[in-house]
C-alpha cells in the first residue's frame, strides 16, 4: 500500500512537470509549426513570467499585505501580458526580418536568450529566488491517509486544462483561429485567399510568448527562479513539439504527458540526470523510426 502511494505521488509530480512543459510547448508548437521559427529564447519568456510573479509577491508582501491572497491570479495575467508584449517587440524588431531562414533565427534568438539571461542576472542577481505563495495555495489534499496531493499542483493542473481548452477552442472555432490554421497548413494559399499572414504571424508569436509567461508563473509553484531557469526547459520543450508533431495540438499534449511522466517515474529508480538521459534516448529512438512525430496533419500541398 505504501509503495503504491509513493508511485501515485511520483506520478502527480510528473503531472506538475507536464503542466509547465505543456504551457511552454503550446506556444512553441504554434510558433514553430506555423512560422518555422526556431525560437531559442522561448525559455526566457518563462523566466519573465516567473520573475513577474516573484516581484508581485514581494510587492504585495511589503506594501499591501491585504492583497497578498489575490496577487497570484493577477500575476498570471500580468505574466502573459509582459511576456507577450516582449514577444511582439522581438517579432517586430528581429524575427520578421529572418523568416524562411531557420539557421539565422536559431542563432539570432540564441543571442537574445544570452542577452536576457545577463539582464536577469544583473537585475535580480545570480541567486535563485522564490515567490511567497498565498495561503490558499498552501497545504495538501489527503484522499487517503498515505497520499498527500499539493493544492498548488491541483491549481496548476486546472490552469493548464483551462488554457489548453482555450487554445483548442480558439484555433478550432474562431475566425482568427481559422486564419492561424490556414497559414500553418499552407501559407501561399492563405496569402492568395486574402489572409494577412504578417498580422497572423505577429499575433501567433505574441500568444506563444504569453503562454510561456504563464508557464513561468506556474513554475514558481514547484521551483525557485534563477537567470537560467527557462533555458533548463527549452530542450525538453523542443523535444515535446518535435516528438508530438509540430502541427498537432493533440500530439503536443500527448508528447508532453509522456515525457514528463517518463522522467518522473524513472527518477524513482535513478538520479534526475540519468532519468532525463533515458527519457531523451527513448524519444530519439522513436523519432528515428517516425521522424514526422507521433501525430501529423495530412494536408494537400
Amino acid at each position: 500500500m505504501a509503495e503504491s502511494s509513493i508511485w501515485l505521488m511520483q506520478a502527480f509530480n510528473g503531472l506538475s512537470t507536464f503542466c509547465v512543459l505543456l504551457l511552454m510547448a503550446l506556444g512553441l508548437a504554434v510558433i514553430f509549426g506555423q512560422m518555422g521559427v526556431i525560437n531559442m529564447a522561448h525559455g526566457e519568456f518563462l523566466t519573465i513570467g516567473a520573475y513577474t510573479t516573484f516581484l508581485l509577491s514581494e510587492l504585495t508582501t511589503s506594501v499591501a499585505p491585504w492583497l497578498h491572497d489575490g496577487y497570484f491570479l493577477v500575476a498570471v495575467v500580468l505574466a502573459f501580458v509582459l511576456a507577450g508584449g516582449l514577444g511582439l517587440l522581438l517579432e517586430h524588431a528581429l524575427i520578421r526580418h529572418l523568416y524562411r531562414r531557420p539557421l539565422d533565427t536559431l542563432l539570432a534568438t540564441w543571442g537574445v536568450s544570452l542577452i536576457l539571461q545577463q539582464v536577469f542576472r544583473s537585475t535580480f542577481g545570480a541567486r535563485e529566488v522564490s515567490a511567497t505563495l498565498p495561503d490558499w495555495l498552501m497545504g495538501s489534499v489527503k484522499p487517503t491517509p498515505s497520499i498527500d496531493i499539493p493544492i498548488n499542483g491541483l491549481f496548476v493542473i486546472g490552469l493548464t486544462v483551462l488554457l489548453t481548452a482555450g487554445v483548442f477552442l480558439g484555433l478550432s472555432y474562431t475566425r482568427i483561429g481559422v486564419r492561424i490554421r490556414a497559414t500553418m497548413q499552407n501559407r501561399a494559399m492563405a496569402d492568395a485567399a486574402g489572409i494577412d499572414t504578417g498580422f497572423v504571424d505577429k499575433l501567433t508569436f505574441t500568444i506563444g510568448c504569453g503562454l510561456a509567461g504563464v508557464a513561468g508563473a506556474a513554475f514558481t509553484t514547484i521551483g525557485s527562479t534563477g537567470p537560467t531557469s527557462g533555458s533548463l526547459y527549452i530542450v525538453d520543450t523542443f523535444l515535446v513539439v518535435v516528438f508530438g508533431g509540430a502541427e498537432s495540438l493533440i500530439g503536443t499534449i500527448a508528447s508532453a504527458f509522456g515525457i514528463a511522466q517518463a522522467q518522473a517515474l524513472t527518477e524513482f529508480f535513478m538520479t534526475g540526470s540519468m532519468a532525463k538521459v533515458i527519457t531523451l534516448s527513448l524519444a530519439i529512438l522513436i523519432l528515428m523510426v517516425r521522424p514526422e512525430g507521433l501525430f501529423t496533419m495530412k494536408v494537400r500541398r
